[in-house]
């Protein structure tokens, strides 16, 4: 029994894809001439869009405006605000090198002194401005005119 529904299955599957396939063949060739116009429609409506798309799109505008700055005088830092802090030269010059960016190594290879005598400048220097970190003194050095 199950072998005769499954040849009958098997033939209706078959005879369904022919008369599928018959259809398919009968809408090419009846209706060929509407499917390709639809076709070629598809194609130049997406030529269109993408056309319309490159054609209006806004173009960046790149302006070059020339900026004259008055010429300043060199930077000149305050001695006596210097002094009533009672900042060394030596502990000057080590906190411009910090604010320049230089690692303790950076700057004790420039000075020609060990690291150690770098920290021991760098702390001194830090608990005259009252700063805790080396940004912050340089922060400090800039707002009090010790810096440039």
């Amino acid at each position: 029994m199950k072998r005769h529904v499954l040849i009958f299955g098997l033939v209706g599957g078959v005879l369904i894809a022919v008369l599928k396939w018959t259809e398919f063949q009968f809408l090419v060739i009846e209706h060929s001439i509407e499917i390709y116009g639809g076709l070629i429609a598809a194609i130049f409506a997406a030529f269109g869009i993408w056309l319309g798309i490159k054609l209006t799109k806004t173009r960046q505008k790149i302006v070059i405006r020339e900026v004259r700055i008055a010429a300043v005088a060199p930077f000149v830092p305050d001695e006596k605000k210097r002094d009533d802090l009672g900042i060394t030269r030596r502990e000057l010059e080590i906190l411009e090198l910090v604010a320049q960016g230089m690692s303790n190594r950076e700057i004790a290879g420039k000075l020609f002194v060990s690291e150690n005598t770098v920290k021991t400048h760098c702390s001194r220097a830090f608990d005259k401005l009252g700063a805790k970190r080396r940004t912050q003194a340089v922060q400090l050095g800039k707002e009090l005119g010790l810096l440039p």
